[in-house]
């Protein structure tokens, strides 16, 4: 049979209904009690004040110097003990011997009830005693003579303190109606506190959350990304064992201040401005990471923020596979397209047989091809910024535009710190938005130069155009992510990526630009001597 399990809203309900319930017992007897303690007080300076009006009676001081005496006192005595309503007034000379009491058979005994002792030596005070009624409250007053200077006897006056069972009887119907009420509202109340708790919690019970949360540890644990993540507190919730490995942390960081560990996250920016930062470059120990930064929004309200972080070599290297084929698609697009043109070309003059310019252009196509192709390969040995500057010229062609190498170029070997996906990005960016901007002029020149030098000492990148110019309004907005003039074919992350990297090697970009003119880029990448001249 099917175990039923309470919901966790009913248990919130019933637990929060009997810790009501108990609070209003408990409240109530320490009520009682206090107030058990307050009558009793009450109780000792009545039966004070009866005794010390007593004590100052001359037929008291009269009755207690004849051997007759109890005859004055007891009717005396017996007046006020029913008058006040106390359980007994006794009254007993210099060697205890009782003059009233009660139980008249007792006068003429021995007081016996052993705190007398202090009343013998002028001193008035309250004392509890327990008798067979139970307990009772009774104040010693002495007599003096009529010159107050001698003592000669003692006023007792006593009455019975109402026990703490009984004063719950006795409000037993107010004590019924605080359980009552103080029920009803504990019911409610927890009604009402169970259903908030369970809202915040997306009406899941504790065992989702508890699957819930190992489903969220493990996923975070198997994402090939780090993850970061603070509280509103900017304290970290959340750091997975990829993120520990590339920002080099080896103890348990949950709970400390994200400025403590990672001083230069910037999630604390995020989580202020509720603004997130995309593709963040970042070099820790000579690994470049890129990250992004995101703020965590529930309801509107913005709780903490969370950080993902990436090697950035790693995301290069996948990325470098799939421009490589781009780049590949690219070129033999501009190529075949070229190629078209120049077969019709020919195709025509064929048909003319004017098969001498026919010679003559396929020799000078060809020359200028192997001409191309010689200088760059000479003069820049790696590669792939070879086939890259090759396929930018086959492209430009497409668009109408002519790209010149200046004969300047030269890049025999690339900087240590300098990888060949970045240099691709950083040239391929500036190549193409150099083409995309000549080919909107209306100039029938359109040009674009490239001067590339370096060594191992770092690199100097001039991409110069003649196309339409920038203003100084979107001069200032070029590098900003998700800027772009494309329209909707651009992505407004280029640029950006380059002056991001141009940033984590200490180096310099520069931007001239003028409407209608044309637009220059100067980016200077330092190798690792410079910038460790740079940091001393």
């Amino acid at each position: 049979m099917k175990q039923t399990r309470l919901t966790m809203r009913t248990r919130i309900a019933a637990i929060v209904s009997i810790i009501v319930f108990l609070s209003v017992i408990t409240g109530s007897f320490i009520l009682i009690n206090r107030m058990t303690e307050a009558y009793e007080q009450e109780l000792g300076k009545r039966v004070m004040a009866i005794a010390q009006s007593l004590a100052q009676s001359p037929s008291l001081r009269q009755g207690l110097e004849s051997p007759e005496g109890w005859r004055i006192i007891q009717p005396i005595a017996e007046r006020v003990r029913l008058a006040t309503d106390v359980e007994y007034v006794v009254v007993f000379d210099m060697n205890k011997i009782r003059y009233s009491h009660p139980l008249e058979d007792r006068i003429g005994t021995p007081f016996t009830g052993g705190d007398e002792g202090p009343s013998l030596t002028e001193q008035s005070y309250i004392s509890r005693a327990h008798g067979v009624k139970g307990t009772s409250i009774r104040s010693f007053v002495p007599i003096m003579d009529e010159e107050g200077a001698k003592q000669v006897g003692v006023v007792v006056v006593g009455t019975l303190l109402p026990s703490f069972l009984s004063l719950v009887w006795a409000s037993r119907a107010d004590l019924y109606l605080s359980l009552f009420l103080g029920t009803i509202f504990g019911i409610i109340g927890a009604i009402w506190v169970a259903n908030r708790i369970k809202q915040q919690m997306f009406n899941m019970e504790p065992l989702e959350i508890a699957h819930l949360f190992g489903e969220r540890e493990m996923v975070i644990e198997s994402i090939a990304e780090g993850i970061i993540a603070i509280d509103r507190n900017e304290r970290i919730t959340v750091l997975n064992k990829h993120a520990a490995r590339m920002m080099n942390i080896t103890q348990d960081v949950i709970g400390k201040l994200i400025q403590e560990v990672i001083p230069d996250s910037h999630l604390p920016e995020v989580l202020r401005d509720g603004k997130p930062q995309y593709h963040q470059l970042r070099q820790i120990n000579n690994v470049v990471i890129l990250s992004n930064r995101v703020p965590i929004i529930v309801n509107g309200k913005i709780l903490g923020a969370m950080s993902t972080i990436q090697d950035r070599t790693e995301v290069y290297h996948l990325a470098e596979e799939l421009t490589g084929v781009r780049k590949f698609i690219d070129a033999l697009r501009a190529q075949n397209h070229e190629y078209l043109n120049k077969l019709h070309t020919i195709a025509g003059l064929i048909q003319l047989e004017r098969y001498e310019e026919v010679v003559e252009k396929i020799l000078r196509f060809n020359e200028e091809k192997e001409a191309q192709t010689h200088f760059l390969t000479q003069r820049i040995k790696d590669y792939s910024i070879s086939g890259l500057i090759l396929g930018k010229i086959s492209h430009a062609k497409e668009q109408g535009v002519e790209l010149e190498v200046e004969p300047g170029t030269s890049l025999p070997v690339l900087p240590d710190n300098v990888q060949e996906a970045d240099l691709l990005m950083v040239l391929g960016n500036l190549l193409e938005n150099a083409i995309h901007a000549t080919a909107q002029s209306n100039r029938t020149d359109k040009k674009v130069s490239l001067l590339l030098e370096g060594n191992e000492d770092g690199i100097e990148i001039h991409v110069t155009d003649n196309g339409i110019g920038m203003t100084p309004e979107l001069q200032a907005r070029i590098f900003e992510y998700g800027f772009t003039t494309k329209g909707a074919k651009g992505q407004g992350i280029g640029l950006h990526l380059v002056k991001q990297f141009v940033d984590l090697l200490g180096g310099e970009i520069y931007v001239e630009s003028k409407v209608g003119e044309g637009t220059r880029f100067v980016v200077i990448l330092p190798g690792p001597a410079w910038e460790m001249e740079g940091g001393n």
